[in-house]
C-alpha cells in the first residue's frame, strides 16, 4: 500500500494525514482497535494519507475503511496533531528498504505529517475488522492494556479518551456501545468504564432517568445470580433530539 502510494503521491495531499480512533465496549471494557504493520514493532491507530479529490471528512472514511474493512460508522473529527518532528525517523532507511522504496523517492513519506484525528464509538458485536494485507494484525485491546504506539498515536488516543470523557456531559453515549436491550447497570458500568470513576448508583439512575432517552421494556435479563433486573433500550427518536441539542449535567 505505501510503496502504492509512494509511486502515486500526486494524487494524495502532502504532509496531511489522517488518524482514527475506533472504540468499542465489550466484557465491561473500553476497547480501541489497533494495528500493526510487519515493518515495525509498535502497534498503531488506523491512519492513512489524503487523497487530493477527497474532502477531510470523506478522506477519513476512505482511510478506515482501506486500513480495517470498517464502514458506516460515523467519524467526530476532534483534534489536530503537528508538532515540528512528529515524523522524525519513522520512515527511516530500513523501513524504505524493507518496503523496497529507494531514499530519493521516499522523500515524500519522510516529510513532516501533520495529521487530524478522528474517534468513533462502535458496536463491538457488529463490527469485524479485515486487516489490509495477510501480513498485518488488526486487534480490539483494552484502553487500559495498550501495548507501545508509533510517533504520537498514544497522544493522540489520550486526547480522544479526553474528549470523549468531556462530551459524555455534552451528549448521551451508548447507542452504539451497548446491545440493543440492556439493564441500568450495565450502562452505568459503561460510562465508569469511561469516565475511570465509579458513580453513585442512585443519581446514575436519577440523572439519566431525566435525560429521557431510555425505554422500560416488558422483559427482565435472564441468566443472572440475583433477582433479574428490568431491560431497557434506547428510545432512538429522543436520543437523536438530545444529541442534536446537547445535555446541561455533568457526571
Amino acid at each position: 500500500m505505501l510503496k502504492y502510494i509512494i509511486e502515486n503521491n500526486d494524487k494524495y495531499q502532502p504532509g496531511l494525514s489522517i488518524d482514527c480512533v475506533i472504540f468499542g465496549f465489550h466484557n465491561n471494557q473500553l476497547k480501541v482497535l489497533l494495528i500493526k504493520v510487519p515493518h515495525n514493532e509498535s502497534w498503531s491507530l488506523p491512519g492513512g494519507f489524503v487523497p487530493i479529490n477527497q474532502d477531510i471528512d470523506t478522506a477519513a472514511v476512505t482511510v478506515l475503511n482501506e486500513r480495517t474493512g470498517v464502514e458506516g460508522v460515523f467519524l467526530r473529527q476532534f483534534a489536530t496533531f503537528g508538532k515540528i518532528k512528529r515524523n522524525d525517523n519513522h520512515f527511516g532507511n530500513e523501513v524504505l528498504k524493507y518496503l523496497d522504496i529507494k531514499p530519493e523517492e521516499g522523500k515524500w513519506l519522510t516529510q513532516r505529517f501533520v495529521t487530524i484525528g478522528y474517534y468513533a464509538l462502535v458496536d463491538f458485536l457488529k463490527i469485524i475488522p479485515t486487516k489490509a494485507s495477510v501480513h498485518e494484525k488488526i486487534e480490539w485491546i483494552d484502553h487500559k492494556e495498550v501495548p507501545e504506539l508509533i510517533l504520537d498515536h498514544k497522544e493522540i488516543l489520550d486526547k480522544a479518551l479526553d474528549t470523549l470523557r468531556i462530551e459524555l456531559n455534552l451528549m448521551p453515549v451508548g447507542y452504539n456501545l451497548l446491545p440493543e436491550k440492556f439493564t441500568i447497570p450495565e450502562l452505568q458500568k459503561l460510562y465508569e468504564t469511561i469516565l475511570d470513576k465509579k458513580l453513585d448508583r442512585r443519581n446514575f439512575l436519577r440523572k439519566i432517568t431525566n435525560i429521557g432517552i431510555l425505554t422500560k421494556l416488558e422483559e427482565k435479563k435472564n441468566n443472572v445470580a440475583h433477582k433479574a433486573p428490568n431491560l431497557y433500550s434506547f428510545d432512538k427518536e429522543k436520543y437523536d433530539e438530545v444529541l442534536k441539542n446537547g445535555l446541561n449535567q455533568g457526571w
